[in-house]
């Protein structure tokens, strides 16, 4: 038995602890419980689901004996008897939800529980709180003594709240993922004697996709559903299948061996993919948030979309390489090109030069659009004729060269012929002017370089051009 003085110290605990105290009595909840059971109920949760006024029934009959002065100041109250006179507007609407699971516990034997939930001070504001209820010893079989602890954590809830909103909101894609699984992963290859996991996942390429399948999606947010045009986090989670394919398989490779080597943040380009299939550019932030460094439980990466970017960089390039007028490559990107294969030579490269016949005759006679459309119809011609591992180039006004790496004289003598035929074909199809070319061609020993045979293939083209001119005078 206590002494008076315990009893009084045991006062003063409950009084003064830095938590708010509740001493209830949930007996005529017990009394509730057998009374159903006496009925023939089985499960509460589907008699509940019957008679959902059950629940504001046992709420009713909790039964407050004391609360501290933590509750009462927690609460907004003038005293205990101002509080206790009150419980109506403490516990209402909000606690509904929570206290069904209250019930559930209570219903299943439990003498103690513990969760979220909501009160309301007497002004009537929501307070978030976290609850634990233990019945005490001695009274498990009648629910008359039970203590309840209640901690504010409304402030931490409004940041909560608060950042998951600036998530919500964020104008670029972001994503909270669960790596643990594949640290579980490399823990086992570790075990295994793995030292070096790039050289695995090349003897072992299935690994790659095995580990994107263990990856789990905590959230999204809305930008990222607007990205790749998912109505629903539900519906973008079920077909990322679909979001990460084809080259980011590569991609995600190299981040798994940065991650292997101790590599927790880095930034990548690549390419997703909406769910109607439409190639996204990305740079993509990859980050294990801190703390998380030895289990990756808590990945955050964000997405931005640089589509328009690419494009424009695609877009500049283009400009910087290809002749406008004709799409063809232009003279600087020949040049380039010419240094590069002298620098790497793989011989034989040979050189085919064309000149655009009669350009200022039709200039003068008929105007500078149909010299222009000369110009364009043999830049249609050479694009049939040759393929991207070949470069056509428009190196001047009426001035044209083709680079063919890895290719004999024989085979050069084919390409001429077929662009001869090709200009047939187009003579037939536009008629006037007639399109006409010179045309000369050299190719390369180990002996010489590109320059020398570009000047061979320039000779023999300027052969042809006197050829052309005899024949024409001779007519």
């Amino acid at each position: 038995m206590f002494s008076s003085d315990d009893k009084e110290y045991l006062v003063t605990l409950f009084e003064y602890a830095p938590v708010a105290l509740w001493e209830q009595d949930f007996s005529h909840i017990k009394k509730t419980f057998d009374d159903l059971r006496a009925q023939g109920v089985k499960s509460l949760d589907a008699h509940l689901v019957m008679h959902p006024e059950v629940i504001d029934q046992c709420m009713g009959q909790i039964k407050v004996l004391d609360v501290n002065f933590k509750t009462v100041s927690m609460l907004k109250a003038d005293s205990k008897e101002h509080l206790l006179s009150n419980l109506d507007k403490v516990f209402r609407e909000g606690m509904r939800h929570h206290f069904r699971d209250e019930l559930r516990a209570l219903w299943n034997g439990d003498v103690k529980w513990s969760g979220e939930g909501i009160n309301y001070t007497l002004e009537g504001e929501p307070l978030d709180i976290i609850l634990h209820w233990r019945i005490l010893p001695e009274y498990e079989n009648n629910w008359e003594r039970v203590l309840v602890t209640t901690e504010d954590i409304t402030a931490r809830r409004r940041a909560e709240r608060r950042l998951h909103s600036l998530f919500e909101a964020s104008p670029i894609s972001l994503w909270e993922e669960d790596y643990s699984a594949i640290k579980l992963y490399f823990d086992s290859l570790r075990a295994q004697e793995v030292t070096n996991l790039q050289d695995y996942l090349e003897e072992n390429p299935e690994a790659v996709m095995h580990c994107a399948s263990l990856i789990k999606v905590l959230d999204v947010n809305q930008k990222t559903l607007d990205l790749f045009g998912a109505h629903s986090k539900e519906h973008l989670v079920s077909n990322l299948s679909r979001v990460f394919r084809d080259e980011m398989e590569e991609h995600f490779s190299k981040e798994l061996v940065d991650l292997w080597n101790g590599t927790f943040a880095y930034e990548r380009e690549g390419v997703n993919y909406s769910l109607n299939g439409d190639p996204i550019n990305i740079l993509l932030n990859f980050k294990i948030m801190p703390g998380y460094e030895k289990d990756f439980a808590w990945v955050l990466v964000s997405i931005q979309d640089i589509t328009a970017r690419k494009k424009a960089e695609e877009y500049l390039h283009y400009l910087g390489t290809h002749d406008v007028m004709t799409g063809l490559f232009n003279r600087a990107y020949f040049e380039e090109t010419i240094q590069k294969l002298d620098h790497n030579r793989i011989d034989p490269v040979s050189i085919i030069v064309i000149d655009l016949n009669n350009l200022k005759k039709t200039n003068d006679t008929l105007g500078h659009q149909a010299g222009d459309k000369l110009i364009r119809r043999l830049a249609e011609v050479l694009s049939t004729a040759f393929n991207n591992g070949q470069i056509a180039a428009r190196i001047g006004g009426d001035e044209f060269a083709i680079i063919l790496p890895r290719t004999e004289e024989p085979e050069t003598v084919d390409f001429i012929k077929q662009i001869h035929a090709l200009i047939e074909i187009n003579n037939k199809y536009y008629r006037e002017p007639v399109l006409s070319i010179s045309i000369g061609a050299a190719t390369s020993d180990s002996h010489m370089n590109l320059e020398r045979v570009i000047q061979l293939a320039d000779d023999a083209m300027y052969k042809s051009k006197a050829e052309y001119h005899r024949r024409r005078k001779e007519d």
